[in-house]
């Protein structure tokens, strides 16, 4: 297995070389867990290049429609607090390889579903895969990584979801054109959209074979009493950083407290039901989705007519705010272990509320005109310099985000819950995250219908502000502190604040 090497290996004639090839070893390992991220994006998005030609194929409602859609969100919840429970009892790779497996089949069945409820469980399936996939990477990236590179390296998993995202929307368009529309036949009898979703598999093997060959999570294999492993992958990634030997002993330490205290070690608590620290992870989640993020993604071709722009164009700048995405991604893998966490997502939250509050503004200057394309049907436009006002606040809301919010939750996430609690609590915190996309995704549309642009991105402004003051008061910076300090970490803040 990769990184499985003999700790004598760490000794060296130059510190730098050997400290190069550790760090380089923990990269890759990082980076083969987050190819789980990447089809996290992949296979959550490919299903929006296919939406109209399924809908005529099986000849859905829009009603209906919208439920093939968004099932597999509700899927993804249900596989995020499975796969939290399952990798304490399996292991992070085992439920890796789990992941890959529900991608591959899902991929397949979807492929060549023939009515829309298979479809949708099939949807489900690959839900289930995605909420797997954004559990365990963070949670295994965390655990592998030196507490000098956690937080970088714990952006990988959102550069890898923002590239999925990319992929997806790539390889459906070129799909759809080179078969003259997704609802054409394209090969071996197959319409082009039956395409999107059997390219899946192709990532999905190459998850599956990167989850064989990577080595255990260290604090997995020390609680299964699978000590002389352990060293050896943590001699490999941390090198003369930290003593390997030392490492382990600290997390026998943890294991034993935790024993100690057993009837503290679950999820539960005097807060309604949880433990505080749990809550904060599950209002990260909350909040990192109840800004909008998703609106801008799935429903972009709405602000793009908006703005002007005629609907043969959406793709083009919906690939252009993808590309966005993923560029300010390098922003807080550059900037998340020198500035800190908490810095950067208050300046997150700032940027989120102005930019979405300045959208909301604009639309109230919005107007409706005929659809050319459809009659009896309206458009809304923006007059002027509002238009391009709007277009502007929007990308900058995802610089913000993408820059903030994006990465760094998913890096809270995977390292500020305490040993004992912390696949599951990840779990948790991440279904809540998936239901709140699928409140997002659904209420949206009936908002628009009802309100206008104005009311939900003034909703969405307003949860931004409410995520500043949250993170200004609840959430513990945890950049360099050694994930088997996190519950000092949580002790230490408690006891401030009843002092206070």
């Amino acid at each position: 297995m990769l990184a499985m090497t003999d700790s004598s290996a760490a000794q060296g004639t130059g510190g730098t070389p050997v400290a190069s090839r550790h760090k380089g070893k923990a990269i890759a390992l990082a980076v083969a867990a987050a190819v789980g991220g990447f089809l996290f994006g992949f296979d959550s998005s490919v299903i929006n290049g296919a939406v109209e030609a399924v809908q005529g194929q099986f000849e859905l409602s829009g009603v209906v429609t919208g439920f093939v859609v968004a099932i597999a969100l509700l899927g993804s919840a249900l596989g995020a607090w499975l796969g939290g429970r399952l990798s304490d009892r399996w292991g992070r790779t085992r439920v890796m390889v789990l992941g890959a497996v529900l991608f591959f089949v899902s991929s397949v069945l979807s492929g060549f579903a023939f009515a829309a409820w298979d479809l949708a469980i099939w949807r489900v399936m690959a839900g289930v895969g995605i909420g797997i996939a954004s559990v365990i990477a963070p949670a295994y990236i965390a655990e592998i990584a030196p507490a000098s590179m956690r937080g970088r390296l714990g952006s990988l998993q959102q550069l890898a979801i923002t590239l999925g995202i990319f992929a997806a929307l790539l390889s459906d368009q070129l799909l759809a054109t080179s078969a003259g529309g997704a609802a054409n036949e394209l090969w071996l009898g197959l319409e082009a959209w039956r395409w999107m979703f059997l390219v899946c598999v192709v990532p999905a093997v190459v998850y599956g074979v990167l989850a064989l060959r990577i080595p255990e999570s260290p604090r997995y294999l020390v609680a299964q009493g699978r000590r002389d492993e352990a060293r050896a992958v943590l001699a490999d990634v941390l090198g003369a950083e930290e003593d390997p030997e030392q490492r382990v002993e600290q997390i026998e330490q943890t294991i034993r407290k935790d024993e100690a205290l057993a009837q503290q070690a679950s999820l539960r608590g005097p807060a309604l039901g949880l433990l505080p620290v749990v809550w904060v992870g599950i209002l990260l989640s909350v909040f990192q989705q109840f800004v909008g993020i998703n609106v801008i993604f799935y429903y972009s071709n709405t602000l793009w007519q908006a703005v002007g722009f005629e609907e043969s164009d959406s793709f083009t700048y919906s690939t252009i705010t993808a590309v966005v995405n993923v560029v300010v991604t390098f922003i807080a893998i550059a900037l998340v272990d020198k500035v800190g966490r908490r810095p950067m997502l208050l300046v997150g939250s700032a940027g989120m509320t102005l930019t979405l509050g300045l959208m909301s503004v604009a639309f109230t200057q919005s107007f409706e005109v005929p659809d050319p394309e459809r009659a009896g049907e309206v458009l809304t436009q923006l007059p002027g310099g509002w238009g391009v006002t709007a277009l502007v606040a929007a990308n900058a809301f995802v610089v913000f985000f993408g820059a903030t919010w994006g990465p760094l939750v998913w890096v809270l996430l995977g390292e500020m819950f305490p040993n004992r609690i912390r696949a599951a609590a990840l779990g948790v915190a991440a279904s809540a995250q998936w239901i709140a996309n699928f409140v997002i995704t659904l209420s949206f549309p009936e908002l628009l219908d009802r309100f206008g642009a104005t009311v939900p991105y003034a909703t969405y402004a307003t949860f931004a502000l409410l995520s500043f003051v949250f993170v200004l008061t609840k959430v513990p910076e945890t950049k360099g502190v050694e994930l088997e300090d996190m519950e000092g970490l949580q002790v230490e803040r408690r006891s401030r604040r009843a002092s206070a």
